[in-house]
């Protein structure tokens, strides 16, 4: 059975396409080589890194799903052995998951030996309440058995609300049972660490293109390597059996 990680939020700017990109970095340093898709009609920032061979998908159709490009999608997903990693922009948020809930897609996804396991972001700062608030509908609106990864991002400030992390949130507790994964993006340093990262990003190189990159000072590589070793090491689990 092959996992369909699929980053669903509401809220811009978050992160979506960072996890995306982490997912298929780790898989294939797993000797996995999962299938990427971006869907974001907006910002096709996962298409952007060559390395992870990311294919382009037009689903929607002004701000509707089109239903032939969308069963063009599931075609790909039916045809996958290995992971399949699809990347959603912000402003097919609300359309794509009313298609997903209505089209009884998870339950299709399982009937041809699929999983569909749903990846939302939380972020600290004025954006918590409504990153918690997307989640908390987005899991009481999907199937019970739809698994969730919930990544905290804590870029913007500490996700905490009156002193409650998020696994103490009324939010986290009243769906736990559909919480597959927490997995905590580390705070880093903006002047070190997070500048390195961000100059990562902004170049759309992976950490595998960085790490051997002779130009970068021996330092910055050792700061990405070490950022990489703590998001990979919340990932085990993820991935589905050869």
């Amino acid at each position: 059975m092959a996992n369909v990680h699929m980053i669903l939020q509401g809220k811009g700017g978050v992160g979506k396409s960072f996890i995306a990109t982490v997912l298929a970095q780790y898989m294939n340093a797993m000797g996995k080589k999962p299938l990427c898709i971006d869907t974001d009609p907006v910002n096709a920032t996962f298409h952007g890194y060559k390395a992870l061979n990311v294919h382009k998908l037009e689903i929607m159709e002004g701000d509707e799903i089109n239903p032939r490009h969308f069963d063009a999608l599931v075609e790909l997903l039916a045809s996958s052995k290995q992971d399949v990693i699809i990347d959603n922009g912000a402003s097919s948020f609300v359309p794509l998951s009313h298609y997903l809930i209505t089209n009884h897609v998870p339950a299709l996804l399982y009937e041809i030996g699929h999983r569909l396991l749903v990846h939302t972001v939380i972020t600290g700062g004025q954006a918590l309440r409504d990153t918690v608030s997307g989640f908390a509908q987005m899991a009481s609106q999907f199937p019970q058995d739809v698994s969730f990864v919930v990544w905290l991002n804590p870029y913007w400030g500490l996700i905490e609300h009156e002193g409650k992390r998020f696994v103490d949130l009324k939010a986290c507790k009243d769906h736990r049972d559909q919480v597959a994964a927490v997995i905590e993006i580390p705070a880093l340093k903006r002047e070190t660490y997070g500048h390195d990262l961000s100059e990562m990003l902004r170049a759309r190189r992976t950490f595998e293109e960085s790490l051997q990159l002779a130009s970068l000072p021996i330092m910055v590589r050792q700061r990405l390597k070490i950022v990489r070793d703590q998001l990979y090491g919340g990932l085990g689990g993820l991935v589905a059996p050869a």
